[in-house]
């Protein structure tokens, strides 16, 4: 079966970043928790605190599918909606 990888960044306008930076130790925690989570990293840029690169790799589409509906009915969805997000998606393995 195909994994799926995600890895890219997010730029947090600055009137959000306090309730995202509150918020997203809980969403790594429950991000990690998920059925087929084999990695998720999420880590602040020194040089620039409103950017948080995004690593996180699935154990299948399906995997990464439930994952993404979690996110987008969760307190971390709500937080981030005007957060703009620069991903690439690629699978690997099979």
């Amino acid at each position: 079966m195909k994994k799926i990888v995600l890895k890219g960044h997010i730029k947090v306008p600055a009137d959000d970043l306090p309730a995202v930076q509150a918020e997203l130790p809980a969403h790594i925690t429950q991000t990690r928790a998920e059925a087929g989570c084999l990695a998720f990293e999420v880590k602040q840029r020194a040089q620039d605190p409103q950017v948080f690169d995004v690593w996180e790799r699935f154990e299948s589409k399906q995997a990464f599918d439930q994952h993404q509906a979690r996110v987008r009915a969760s307190r971390w969805g709500a937080i981030t909606g005007n957060v703009s997000r620069h991903y690439e998606i690629s699978e690997e393995g099979g």
